[in-house]
This record gives C-alpha cells, sequence and structure tokens, in this order.
C-alpha cells in the first residue's frame, strides 16, 4: 500500500489530472454526438503519469541532495528504479490507447508527452525548456480535434494560446524558486531571463504570456461563447494588476490563478476550438 501511495504521488497527480481533464472536455465538447472515443482520457493520464514518473526519476539525485522529503523517493518509499519502470510501462500504454483511437492521435500524443521527457531528461536547465512547454501545451486542441470524425485541424491560433497558457504556467511555477535554482545552477529559460535581468522580468514574462493567451482566446471565440472569453479575460486583467503590485507569493499565485482561467475558457468555450466546432454545434 505504502508503494502504491509513493507512485501516485510521483506521478503529479495535481498537474496530471488537469491536463488530462482539460484534453478530455475538449474532445467531449467538440464531438458532435455525445463524448469522445473512451481512451482519449486514459491514454493521455497514462502519459502524463509516466512524465510524472520520469521527472521524480531524473531529479532523484538532486532531491535528495537537497533534502527534498516531499518526494517518495526521497523517503525511501520507493526506488529510482520502479519510477523508471513505472514511467516506461506507462508510456508504452498510453501511445496503444492513442492507437487506437488513431495514428494521428498517437504521434500528436507522441509530441505532448515527448517535449515533457525531453525536458525531464536535460533540457530543464537549458534555454530550450520554454519550448518543451510550447510543445507540451500547444498542441492539446489538435489532440481533441484528432479524435473527431475526419480529423479537422484545430485552429491555429487556438493552438497558440495553449502553447502560451503552457509557457506561462513554466515561468509562473519557477517564481518560488527562482533563487534556489540559480544557486544549484538549474538554467531554464525563466532562470536565464532572472538571471539577466532580475526576478521582476521573470514575473513580468508569466503575466504577459498568460494575458496574451486570454487575449487570443477571446479573439478567437465564437459569437455564441465569446461572453466566456470575455469573462476570462477580465479576471486575468484583475488577477495580473494583484501580480504586478503583489509582494510575497502574490505574483506567483496570481501568473498560476491567470492560468485556471485560461484554462476554464479552454473548457467551457470549447466549442470553438477546433475548426470542426462550428460544424459540431450545427449537427447538435
Amino acid at each position: 500500500m505504502v508503494r502504491v501511495r509513493a507512485l501516485l504521488s510521483a506521478s503529479h497527480p495535481g498537474p496530471s489530472l488537469a491536463i488530462t481533464a482539460m484534453a478530455t472536455v475538449l474532445a467531449a465538447e467538440a464531438a458532435p454526438h455525445g463524448f469522445g472515443p473512451v481512451l482519449v482520457a486514459p491514454a493521455m493520464l497514462a502519459g502524463q503519469f509516466s512524465v510524472g514518473w520520469s521527472n521524480d526519476a531524473c531529479d532523484a539525485a538532486r532531491d535528495v541532495a537537497a533534502g527534498r522529503t516531499d518526494k517518495p523517493v526521497v523517503r525511501g518509499e520507493i526506488t529510482v528504479r520502479s519510477l523508471w519502470v513505472a514511467a516506461f510501462v506507462s508510456l508504452v500504454a498510453a501511445l496503444a490507447m492513442a492507437a487506437a483511437i488513431s495514428l494521428v492521435t498517437m504521434g500528436i500524443l507522441a509530441l505532448l508527452v515527448g517535449a515533457a521527457w525531453a525536458y525531464n531528461l536535460g533540457l530543464k536547465s537549458t534555454a530550450g525548456s520554454g519550448l518543451m512547454y510550447l510543445l507540451g501545451f500547444g498542441p492539446l486542441p489538435a489532440y481533441a480535434a484528432s479524435t473527431l470524425p475526419g480529423q479537422p485541424a484545430p485552429r491555429f491560433w487556438v493552438c497558440v494560446a495553449a502553447g502560451l497558457v503552457g509557457l506561462g504556467a513554466h515561468f509562473a511555477n519557477v517564481l518560488p524558486d527562482l533563487d534556489a535554482d540559480l544557486r544549484s545552477g538549474v538554467r531554464g529559460l525563466p532562470q536565464i531571463v532572472a538571471a539577466r535581468w532580475g526576478p521582476g522580468a521573470a514575473r513580468a514574462a508569466a503575466l504577459v504570456l498568460l494575458l496574451s493567451a486570454s487575449v487570443l482566446l477571446v479573439i478567437e471565440a465564437s459569437p455564441g461563447r465569446r461572453w466566456i472569453a470575455v469573462v476570462g479575460l477580465c479576471c486575468s486583467c484583475v488577477l495580473a494588476v494583484a501580480g504586478a503590485v503583489g509582494k510575497g507569493r502574490t505574483p506567483f499565485r496570481a501568473a498560476l490563478a491567470i492560468a485556471g482561467a485560461d484554462v476554464a475558457v479552454f473548457v467551457f468555450g470549447a466549442d470553438a476550438l477546433t475548426s470542426a466546432a462550428h460544424l459540431a454545434g450545427a449537427l447538435r
């Protein structure tokens, strides 16, 4: 039982479930009849679990050195080898389930998960970390669209907005640990920005990226649901002001709240996320 809890904790369940929920609801909302293929959610969840387990396996030595007792591998509840086994088994299962939907779906999932694995395996300490977040979030609307009849292309600017949400979340996620990262030699894109122009620049980048996504979602929304995107943008603007003037962890919390607002717009405004959305609405 301890090992099961350790595996669940090491899978990064929060982000894994959030990304899975977003992809699943997009597919379900865009589908012209009921919910999308039943394997959409488990395929994405298995892929995200593989990302979480590979992340903890890659960072095990650094976490031990830093005394990260919040990590199961540091507490001795699970071994690095077990994490790698779980990560590879979960990755294979994810790709197999996606292939059962379509080869296009499998290819898009491979891109999403592959970007995250590349980040874990070393790109997190390079300027390429930002690109991996763009590739790990930008194709999410395409993943949903690939489950539709005819596999229509997603709206380009909606994919851009999804990528901006991911990149903005990347900057926001490192804000509380910038000093520790710089001391330990982690030099991802946010850390490089902070080292060159100061922590304020990294905070500003997070807010600007996430607000840009909010604006794009308003522009791309269908007339019937544009009000949802406008409400999301208004909430994001208020949060951006709070983040800009706030101290301590306030900018970090504000940036993550903006990311949450953008994701909510993706979910509840899903009929405008793919080029087939208006057709799908007409078929209902």
